[in-house]
């Protein structure tokens, strides 16, 4: 059996053999399989959490969707961006001809067939996004959500240097590569949090011999952290949300209200104007971001007056009523939510699938009602300062 990619570690009477995978390798798969099989250890790790490994195990749970639900639960941004990286996936495995993840599902299928536990020791992957967006100001959120975002629209191939790069990093470090490259402060929840949370999973397995299946970027980070107890507690906490949006969320509002209330009270005609601007410039560019998502009329118009409501009061937006209105002009069929996946490679298919075109309509329309709020803001207290 070749010990390439094999890591040996011998502490406290128990013996760990780490088989650095790459995630996008046939011969990993192959390797772990013959590992499992030769060593008949007590236990498989794999580098999945509960949400990943039903994933694989259950199939995509697009079809249980309801889109609806989506919305008011206020998850259309989120669920967008795991359709961006679905895309980034299918284009891979298009283009070299892989499936990501191979050598997992192997780890999976392996404890199975020799009987040994399987212990899901990843951490779970939206703390994990948690821990990283906590870790960015507005500047970064915004660059990194741009990044996936346009990673949909991305015709670009994958070079063969490039897949070589992914070879030793897991799906995610591979898409966030470029940009914890310009934000350092991402690898501490993206890789070095992670290794310590591994080498305490893999360190509790049960038993006396240990199988871990994991992506080579981990094995020297879990090699030191093994030898330290881990607490699991402080690793899987949720980073404490902040006060400052929620203030400035209401105080945008009221200090725009307070300016026209004044206004009309020192001038009814340049308060009317400053009136007229906020609807124009929320409805219209709200209105904008629907009808670049392609919504039906009724949509387009329910952003237009939604926006300039909604912009007042943090807990409502705009896209939600856009996106809810469209979901009942154009309710999702079962062929939608079966190709929703195959839909999200090609930009085309991002438009026509009714599915993704409602999330592209929540989204676009709450950015375009975004800029509405400051743009028409700024056009507010111009003619405040006007009729001063």
């Amino acid at each position: 059996m070749s010990e390439e990619n094999i890591t040996r570690i011998h502490l406290d009477g128990k013996e760990y053999i780490l088989i650095g995978t790459a995630h996008v390798s046939k011969h990993s798969a192959e390797q772990v399989k013959e590992v499992i099989e030769a060593e008949q250890p007590d236990s498989v790790c794999v580098e999945l959490d509960e949400q990943r490994y039903q994933s694989i195990t259950e199939g995509s749970k697009w079809k249980e969707m309801d889109i609806i639900q989506v919305i008011k639960e206020k998850k259309a941004s989120l669920l967008l961006m795991n359709l961006a990286i679905s895309s980034f996936q299918n284009r891979m495995a298009d283009q070299f001809g892989i499936k990501a993840g191979q050598e997992m599902i192997q780890g999976v299928e392996s404890a199975k067939e020799t009987g040994a536990n399987l212990v899901l020791a990843d951490r779970n992957i939206q703390i994990t996004f948690a821990r990283i967006w906590g870790n960015l100001g507005l500047k970064g959120k915004s660059l990194l959500l741009s990044q996936v975002i346009a990673s949909i629209f991305s015709k670009d191939t994958i070079t063969e240097e490039e897949l070589e790069k992914m070879k030793n990093q897991d799906t995610i470090n591979a898409i966030l590569n470029e940009f914890t490259d310009s934000f350092p402060r991402l690898k501490k929840p993206l890789i070095d949090e992670r290794d310590q949370y591994l080498a305490q999973k893999i360190k509790d397995a049960p038993g006396e011999k240990i199988v871990a299946v994991l992506g080579a970027a981990h094995v020297p980070g879990i090699k030191e952290e093994i030898k330290k107890e881990q607490d699991m507690v402080k690793l899987t906490e949720r980073p404490p949300k902040s006060n400052v949006p929620k203030i400035i969320g209401w105080s945008i509002p009221v200090f725009i209200l307070a300016i026209i209330a004044y206004t009309f009270f020192a001038n009814p005609s340049a308060g009317l104007a400053q009136t007229i601007s906020w609807i124009i410039w929320n409805g219209s560019l709200s209105a904008l971001g629907a009808a670049i998502a392609m919504g039906h009329p009724l949509t387009i118009l329910t952003a237009f007056v939604a926006a300039p409501i909604t912009s007042l009061n943090p807990l409502l937006a705009a896209g939600w009523f856009a996106g809810l209105t469209q979901a009942y002009m154009r309710r999702p069929n079962v062929r939608d939510f079966e190709t929703l996946t195959e839909d999200v490679f090609s930009v085309k298919g991002f438009w026509r699938n009714k599915v993704s075109r409602i999330l592209l309509i929540v989204v676009l329309s709450n950015l375009g009602s975004s800029l509405g709020t400051f743009i028409g803001g700024a056009d507010v207290i111009r003619v405040f300062i006007e009729n001063l």
